[in-house]
């Protein structure tokens, strides 16, 4: 009898997943459509920036043209949907949490927005034509004939600019579970040198095997970590005040 009741709450909460999920999907598939929209002005203006001239894109498939608008879209979707994404995580997860930390973390959203904002403009104003122009001295010193395909640009593009942009959500990601007191300044701190090898490593893995790319996204990502330690202790020192106000109103009542 004492089984079917925690039965009953683990499907009703497999159930209010599923829905937030199908939310997300929703709004996903929407911002794609918009996207499709929007896709050719993007393209234009990317096609036309600095760094892509000098040399001409080449279709070689007929798919090319329908795939980079695709993932242009995809990126454009991704922009707008990621508050509600991680608005409808924290509503899913709000029911665990006290009143003060689900209206704390609420207020969080709307930076999600503008740091993914942030880190799509260094991303890619910054770290890619660096890393293009990199890439391109290479192959030119090689005594190599250039010909670049409209889809592996759009994809060497996409596969710097949305990690980076991701990567840079990661003080409000600390913020957020200093604030459910799961990560606090000391644990951080003590954790900073595995923090740092995976954070190289991250560098690595999503930027060209080219030392200046390399540096060029581990020195910000380094910064986001020791900001977001910051900002942890600036969370974790609010919490402690707070928890000795109540322990001192509970002896004033004894």
């Amino acid at each position: 009898m004492t089984l079917e009741p925690e039965e009953m709450s683990v499907v009703e909460h497999l159930t209010e997943l599923r829905r937030r999920i199908i939310y997300v999907l929703i709004v996903f598939v929407v911002g794609l459509i918009g996207g499709l929209f929007v896709a050719k002005p993007i393209y234009l203006y990317l096609i036309h920036a600095d760094h892509a001239q000098g040399f001409v894109l080449h279709a070689f498939s007929f798919w090319d043209g329908i795939g980079m608008y695709m993932k242009i879209a995809m990126a454009v979707s991704l922009t707008v949907s990621l508050p509600f994404i991680v608005y409808q995580l924290w509503a899913f997860i709000s029911p665990g949490l006290r009143q003060v930390e689900r209206s704390a973390a609420l207020r969080y959203v709307p930076y999600v927005f503008i740091l993914f904002l942030l880190g799509i403009a260094f991303a890619y104003y910054i770290v890619f034509p660096m890393a293009l122009s990199f890439t391109i001295s290479i192959t030119r010193g090689m005594g190599l004939e250039e010909t670049y395909g409209i889809a592996q640009y759009f994809s060497f593009m996409f596969s710097l600019v949305i990690p980076l942009a991701l990567l840079f959500e990661l003080p409000l990601l600390v913020m957020f579970l200093t604030k459910l007191r799961i990560l606090n300044p000391l644990r951080l701190r003590k954790m900073r040198r595995y923090a740092y090898f995976a954070l190289v490593f991250i560098a690595v893995v999503i930027t060209p095997p080219d030392f200046i790319s390399d540096f060029l996204v581990t020195i910000p990502l380094l910064v986001l970590y020791e900001f977001s330690v910051f900002l942890s202790a600036f969370v974790y020192r609010k919490q402690l005040a707070m928890d000795n106000e109540r322990e001192a109103r509970y002896v004033r009542k004894e």
